[in-house]
């Protein structure tokens, strides 16, 4: 909850008090400072985990797994970008923790879930029991709602100004559509190719892939 609040803290300071960065106590410099250290070395292990993994995978399965690294991967490679902004914005000195003129960037997270959740979902149909034609035409559908979602939502999250709260409901209400669509299609559109793979444990991985996809969205 706390790093949450930091979060919130930069969008509010940088967008709507037009300042550079808010001020920060050593403990919260320093939480932000090793959560971000720990995901970054979490994502690079993940990645080369995923990546040795694929001569032992199926040749179903093997573009999927690729896909998982390259997931890992774009994250590790944003959470560096995230880090170092972070270790810029902020300098430690005698004082303690001093803000610096150089703004955090707080639009990194977009940049990497524009990449990432497409991504996500081409996995999810890559695995299914699905024809090379319904797998592409799928993939490109999911994927490019998956991208106009996040587009869309970015901008409401820069309006801050409670006089103009309307026009932050109105992205969430853009990117409201594509979500919808995402999730119809994950729970319900591909219920029959879902349904249609034969081996049981499988099809539970599928099912919960599908379900955990759209409930960590919602949370």
């Amino acid at each position: 909850l706390q790093y949450i609040n930091i979060i919130l803290n930069f969008v509010y300071y940088q967008n709507f008090l037009k300042m550079t960065n808010p001020p920060m106590s050593e403990t919260q410099f320093t939480l932000v400072y090793d959560a971000l250290s720990f995901s970054l070395a979490t994502m690079m292990a993940s990645t080369i985990f995923f990546w040795l993994r694929v001569s032992s995978a199926g040749s179903k399965y093997k573009s999927a797994l690729i896909i998982t690294g390259l997931v890992t991967f774009i994250a590790a490679y944003h959470y560096m970008r995230i880090f170092n902004s972070w270790t810029e914005a902020y300098t430690w000195g005698a004082d303690g923790v001093t803000p610096t003129d150089i703004p955090f960037n707080d639009a990194y997270r977009y940049m990497d879930w524009l990449l990432t959740v497409p991504l996500l979902l081409i996995e999810i149909i890559l695995v299914m029991k699905l024809t090379p034609e319904e797998s592409s035409s799928k993939s490109v559908t999911l994927g490019a709602a998956a991208a106009l979602m996040i587009i869309a939502g970015y901008p409401g999250e820069l309006v801050l100004d409670e006089a103009d709260v309307s026009t932050r409901w109105m992205y969430w209400g853009a990117a409201m559509l594509p979500f919808t669509y995402i999730v119809y299609t994950l729970l319900v559109g591909l219920s029959s190719a879902t349904d249609a793979e034969e081996n049981p444990v499988v099809r539970d991985k599928i099912k919960q892939a599908q379900l955990l996809t759209v409930v960590s969205w919602c949370t």
